[in-house]
């Protein structure tokens, strides 16, 4: 059985096809580090601009103390043609109250389950990229996506 072809080669091509897999995607797996241990669980992102993913949390969850400790953290995407997008990031907590208060209004359910902005359990975790990477289908080989 032959595997798929490990196109594109065009690098222009490389964010776009990112981009569509991402927006394809059901639910991403962050992966974050727990000690020794890797973690991975699937994730809701409540805002993505270009390949920076922003994902709420409550102060009780486990990610909480694991990017507290240590905040290096991957994505991987996959939509259902089988296409790849893993992106290497740091997490850093959302401190920009304009932009926290515009995810906010954009998410009923923060706003159903948090009842109130100010809630001190709401975390908003922003993962800059360092690395972003596409595999087309199960072509055995990655592509480097370059950051804008």
């Amino acid at each position: 059985m032959a595997h798929p072809s490990p196109q594109p080669s065009d690098p222009a091509a490389l964010p776009g096809l990112a981009k569509a897999t991402m927006a394809a995607a059901k639910f991403p797996m962050l992966a974050t580090v727990d000690g020794d241990q890797p973690r991975l669980r699937p994730v809701s992102p409540v805002l993505v601009e270009g390949f920076v993913i922003y994902v709420a949390n409550l102060r009780r969850y486990g990610k909480t103390a694991e990017l507290a400790a240590n905040p290096k953290a991957e994505f991987c995407y996959t939509d259902d043609g089988h296409n790849q997008v893993r992106i290497t990031a740091a997490a850093e907590v959302l401190h920009d109250a304009d932009l926290k208060r515009k995810i906010w209004e954009a998410n009923p359910l923060l706003r159903a389950y948090l009842q109130d902005i100010s809630n001190p359990e709401l975390i908003i975790y922003k993962f800059t990229p360092r690395r972003v990477r596409y595999m087309k289908e199960w072509a055995l080989e990655y592509h480097e996506v370059p950051l804008d």
